[in-house]
């Protein structure tokens, strides 16, 4: 028999139609998907909000667990800042007199203000960027928005702040500035602040992520950003005599912009005077372009998180 033959006779192999899609276009058509695949940022967004209760709770878990090997406990969520602000007046305000502009009795709550203030910033800063590297058993282990533990973590500064802020009231009405209709503004800044920080959180955390040593980097960043804020000095103040726009650019320090926010409302002898233009736009324009910024960033890498 001849080729010819042979090859009219002998039956021809038929390919079924999912033999000739790709993987790609079979993963499509049966509703299967990438395992860790990043979700849409809406998607990712609705997810998170999904896991809001577990984002609450391990921040108050970790809150409690902080302190849980000292004898004073969570007293020292209080105590820190405080003796901090103590050495900060000793030595700003005793030795180099850096209360220059400011009354006495004024100074005091102006610092211990801005001690404050700038503590829940650095604080934020400091546990976010270890939220993943630090968790990476829970990273590996379980599957959720990683950006569930830079906003925890933010949230747990926010709670230590809430407990500060008494001691806080006691030492401005110890030194003459009384609750007053002004005081009503607390919650617009800190709501601005907590925005601003877990914006800030969550771009460290993606940082950590890939560079741990950045943690090791950050306490020398913070502490010359908190000496340009004006935590121990009134900006307008002690630059008096520099250009105009160079006090503006100081006071628009996003740092500098919250704590004045606070100490207005907080204290009566620091007047509208001390802020700077458009405080409240400036204010929410670091709020929103840090946090929406920030979680844009983090989400951009939530595939990478925990491998390796």
């Amino acid at each position: 028999m001849s080729e010819t033959t042979q090859d009219a006779v002998a039956p021809r192999a038929t390919v079924s139609p999912d033999q000739q899609l790709t993987a790609a276009q079979l993963a499509a058509k049966y509703g299967l998907a990438v395992s860790g695949a990043r979700p849409s940022l809406a998607e990712y967004a609705r997810q998170l909000w999904g896991r809001r209760h577990f984002i609450l709770a391990f921040s108050q878990a970790k809150l409690t667990a902080q302190y849980s090997q000292a004898k004073l406990g969570q007293l020292w969520q209080v105590v820190t800042p405080l003796l901090n602000a103590g050495v900060y007046y000793f030595i700003f305000g005793v030795i180099l007199h850096a209360n220059r502009g400011l009354p006495q009795n004024v100074y005091f709550p102006f610092l211990v203000t801005g001690v404050f203030v700038f503590t829940f910033t650095q604080s934020s800063i400091m546990s976010g960027v270890r939220a993943i590297s630090g968790n990476l058993g829970l990273v590996r282990a379980l599957h959720f928005p990683r950006a569930s533990l830079p906003i925890s973590f933010a949230l747990q500064q926010l709670q230590q702040l809430l407990f500060s802020m008494i001691v806080l009231f006691v030492v401005t009405i110890a030194f003459g500035s009384y609750p007053g209709l002004s005081w009503f503004l607390i919650l617009p800044v800190l709501a601005l602040q907590f925005l601003f920080n877990t914006g800030l959180a969550l771009i460290v955390a993606r940082m950590g992520a890939k560079t741990p040593d950045l943690a090791q980097l950050l306490p020398f960043i913070l502490r010359t950003w908190m000496y340009l804020s004006g935590v121990m000095f009134s900006i307008s103040h002690l630059l008096a005599g520099r250009s105009e726009l160079f006090i503006r650019a100081m006071q628009a320090n996003p740092a500098a912009v919250y704590m004045d926010l606070m100490r207005f409302a907080l204290i009566d002898g620091y007047g509208a005077s001390n802020l700077p233009p458009h405080v409240w736009a400036l204010a929410l324009f670091w709020a929103v372009t840090v946090s929406i910024g920030g979680f844009v960033y983090f989400w951009k890498a939530e595939e990478r998180y925990g491998r390796g």
